[in-house]
């Protein structure tokens, strides 16, 4: 008698490891979707003996999915993110109500991945996607940090008051343009984008997002020149840039101490550092200012950045911070025969007590183009006003730097 034929169950490609998988339902629905029945589940201490069964040799990645009740359990925790690394298991950690002191931790551990939970739509999918995509290849910098480096490099800020006002183009271009002043005597710059959530640095330079730049803000406290320089990427052999993370990451995830060892290393190697902050203010924050050189303030004429920089106004003098630090900078502003707007702009600096130091003016269409297209305006619109105003404030910058040295 003929049966029918047996077909064999597919091999388990990966795992979710956690307390209780009914505790993230959403995830089980994902992993169904992502991978059919080719998953499997296990708990903390099974995933341990696990590891070591033949079975684990076909795992791709674990999904190691934890809430706050697991934080007691971190040891453990990182001794699975451990072994798995050590097989060349991937690992996704699935994160629900945990402190950014323990996702800290995890991730320096070595997790591949992370996604809060409950999961984003779609989320879990592009992680497994970028997990199983080959690393792209990347040209070696040419900008090689010496060791021992003694420079003591301006740091220059760009910090939005309000989104849109133009902070990121701001700190592009500007950066850019002190890279390229002179072709006899080019002074080093490096361009870090600290927005660690919504960076775009990247994109306005067309540059790859790297896994090493994770890396490498986890382990601050061990890091050295080679560590840096691998995390740094070359745009057109000038400028080098510190992209935002591969991943969506906490803005607290990362200490004070931790930022100023980055911004520090930076200094000892760059004759110029140039920031792009986070619009939020953030634990960090103080640090970026009592550090910063010149911190350019961007609003707009509108009432959105005039509250806001009031705001911002009121939150360091209460705190006794060096309100006086900040420059001013107005994006869109007035044209020179706009009298109305210049009035505008007068009433107000006086309402809110503060100087605008410095005025941008509208580049229009080109601007945005030249983010799209990732180039610098000098490179996609060099005549372009707004293009024009940055390179003389690069300039007066170059000049300050040099006449404080030579006065040293």
């Amino acid at each position: 008698m003929s049966g029918t034929p047996q077909t064999e169950p597919p091999a388990i490609v990966a795992c979710t490891i956690s307390r209780d998988v009914q505790n993230f339902d959403l995830l089980i629905e994902d992993m169904e979707a992502a991978l059919g029945e080719a998953w499997g589940d296990l708990g903390f201490s099974e995933a341990l003996a696990f590891f070591n069964q033949p079975e684990a040799e076909a795992l791709q990645f674990v999904a190691l999915a934890i809430d706050s009740v697991d934080e007691g359990d971190l040891p453990l925790m990182g001794e699975i993110i451990t072994q798995a690394k050590a097989r060349g298991i991937r690992v996704i950690l699935i994160a629900e109500d945990v402190t950014p002191a323990a996702l800290h931790t995890l991730l320096r551990q070595g997790a591949d991945e992370f996604v809060p939970y409950p999961l984003p739509e779609g989320e879990l999918q592009a992680a497994i996607d970028r997990l199983r995509a080959p690393e792209p290849e990347v040209a070696p910098n040419p900008h090689q940090l010496q060791s021992g480096s003694q420079r003591e490099g301006a740091v220059i800020v760009c910090h939005g008051l309000a989104g849109g006002t133009g902070s990121t183009t701001m700190a592009v271009n500007l950066a850019w343009e002190l890279a390229a002043l002179s072709r006899d005597d080019e002074p080093t710059v490096c361009l870090l984008d600290l927005d660690l959530q919504h960076g775009s640095v990247s994109t306005y330079l067309d540059l790859p997002r790297r896994e090493a730049v994770m890396e490498m803000l986890s382990e601050t406290e061990s890091m050295d020149e080679d560590l840096f320089g691998q995390a740094l990427l070359s745009f057109r052999e000038k400028l080098q840039v510190l992209t935002a993370p591969a991943e969506m990451v906490p803005l607290d995830l990362l200490a004070p101490e931790d930022i100023a060892r980055v911004i520090e290393m930076a200094r000892s190697h760059f004759d110029f550092v140039v920031i792009d902050m986070p619009h939020t203010l953030v634990q960090w924050s103080e640090t970026v200012l009592s550090m910063a050189h010149v911190y350019f303030a961007m609003i707009e004429l509108d009432m959105r950045s005039a509250q806001n920089a009031l705001r911002m106004k009121r939150a360091l003098q209460s705190e006794d911070l060096p309100f006086e630090k900040l420059r001013f900078a107005l994006n869109r502003a007035p044209k020179f025969t706009d009298l109305t707007g210049k009035s505008r702009v007068k009433r107000m600096a006086e309402s809110l007590s503060i100087s605008i130091d410095l005025q941008l003016p509208d580049g229009g269409k080109p601007v945005l183009q030249s983010c799209d297209h990732g180039l610098p305006l000098a490179l996609s619109a060099s005549k372009n006003p707004l293009r024009k105003e940055i390179a003389k404030l690069a300039a007066s910058l170059h000049e300050l730097g040099q006449s404080e040295a030579e006065a040293a």
